[in-house]
């Protein structure tokens, strides 16, 4: 690839744990990816917005609140506003297993619970950019 994997890490909302987020983009980092991570208490808008200023491959966005099913479509709406339909998004945190099937059937990529091996998300990453990548 032309140029390093670019991942913007995120935590929306009011959720103000953020130490899986920070681990998650060390090991991104780790992995060879440039990560930016936007802080705590996010918009779904300064997330989207942010992803099409640092131009990402990616979003992951890490969510213990309860919210994932009112912030990963909102998240996925704005990007389709905003034309980043080759943009993966993805996260993790305490989503229960039917609503991370809800969430893949609208189009949110894998999602990720506590205690998964980097190592697999670092793979699902590199994997799906290098199918997506339009350049």
């Amino acid at each position: 690839m032309s140029r390093p994997i670019r991942v913007l890490i995120a935590k929306v909302g009011l959720d103000g744990h953020d130490r899986g987020a920070k681990v998650i983009a060390s090991f991104l980092r780790d992995a060879g990816m440039e990560v930016i991570y936007t802080g705590l208490r996010q918009t779904p808008e300064m997330v989207v917005n942010a992803a099409l200023q640092e131009d990402v491959d990616a979003i992951g966005v890490s969510i213990l609140s309860g919210a994932h099913n009112t912030v990963f479509p909102k998240i996925m709406d704005l990007m389709k506003k905003k034309g980043l339909n080759d943009v993966l998004l993805t996260g993790g945190g305490i989503i229960p297993d039917k609503d991370m099937k809800k969430l893949n059937e609208m189009g949110v990529g894998r999602l990720f619970p506590p205690g998964t091996d980097t190592k697999e998300i670092i793979d699902y990453i590199t994997d799906h950019v290098q199918k997506h990548r339009k350049f």
